[in-house]
């Protein structure tokens, strides 16, 4: 195909894809195995400095925070991220946990921009930032499950997305029509919040699934937190629920409110004064340490986050229905 242009933006982490899928046939075990761990067991197992991580949906919809807190607690600083989340990503840039960032968008919707991105790259801390739109990431990881090392689409053709992206245009070899070419992208590790799992990590979400399927596919190695593990006759009750197999996943933690400030389908709302309150926090650099000490550094595990936040506070969030 002939190339037209070039973004001119880094790629962080360029597709391999054969080594991708001998990864997946040598490294991935087929078999039917007890996956439950803790948020400090799964983390420090399987992540490691300089990889190059994800985390799935947007907003703060089906967030998986207690992982990302862990991450945070357990002090990477050397890792590469694609960043397209709203309170998981704002913390990981607060605690200089990332150094180079595929970027999308991360801030507070309508409370503003993330402080501590600005802060970040202005100092010097994240050396690379490169842009995508929401849609073009999600199709990177598409490209990823396919097993192929790009897609091709009309996404930010004609605009400076594109410039500052490290995809290309091409013309398109049947139609000479101009296409956008995304790169596959491969995580090292990624994160991903449902509703529930079994211990195996057969894994099924309620209300909209992002880009579970997608992501979970174009993982090494992913990190499942769920908000109930369940005996795996639930999920056979329903198998055409279950988005994510288990033979993707190798880990399993069961996290109730493990979305907390955010919010989880028909189960609870989002903590919307928590959210308000650190984003005007977050203008000062003292106030950000101050939050990032009281509510991850000062406690040991998921448990004592939620005896922090406190039971009448994750009670008054809840949607009638909802698991208790």
């Amino acid at each position: 195909m002939k190339v037209i242009s070039s973004g001119i933006g880094e790629l962080i982490q360029p597709p391999d894809m054969n080594a991708f899928r001998e990864w997946n046939r040598t490294k991935k075990t087929k078999a039917l195995i007890d996956k439950r761990m803790s948020e400090q067991e799964a983390v420090s197992k399987y992540l490691k400095d300089g990889h190059y991580i994800g985390i799935e949906l947007y907003g703060t919809v089906r967030a998986p925070m207690s992982l990302t807190r862990e991450i945070v607690r357990q002090g990477y600083k050397n890792l590469n991220c694609a960043g397209q989340g709203v309170y998981e990503s704002e913390l990981l840039v607060a605690a200089n946990v990332v150094k180079k960032l595929d970027w999308t968008y991360i801030g507070f919707e309508v409370y503003g921009l993330s402080n501590s991105a600005r802060r970040a790259v202005e100092s010097g801390f994240i050396e690379k930032v490169v842009e995508w739109s929401n849609a073009a990431l999600t199709w990177r990881f598409k490209a990823a499950a396919m097993g192929v090392p790009f897609i091709p689409t009309r996404v930010m053709l004609g605009t400076d997305t594109f410039k500052y992206s490290a995809a290309k245009v091409v013309e398109c070899p049947f139609t000479g029509d101009k296409l956008c070419l995304l790169p596959a992208l491969i995580l090292d590790v990624g994160f991903i919040h449902v509703h529930r799992a079994d211990k195996y990590g057969n894994c099924q979400i309620d209300g909209i699934s992002g880009f579970a399927a997608e992501m979970a596919r174009a993982s090494k190695r992913l990190i499942i937190s769920a908000e109930e593990i369940v005996d795996e006759d639930v999920i056979r009750s329903q198998p055409d629920r279950t988005i994510i197999p288990y033979y993707l996943v190798d880990a399993v933690v069961e996290a109730p409110f493990g979305s907390h400030p955010g919010e989880m389908t028909c189960l609870y709302e989002r903590d919307e004064q928590h959210i308000k309150n650190y984003a005007t926090d977050s203008k000062d650099e003292l106030l950000v340490k101050d939050y990032l000490n009281k509510w991850i550094y000062g406690v040991q595990n998921h448990k004592e986050y939620l005896d922090l936040v406190g039971t009448k506070k994750l009670d008054s969030m809840r949607i009638d229905g909802g698991v208790r």
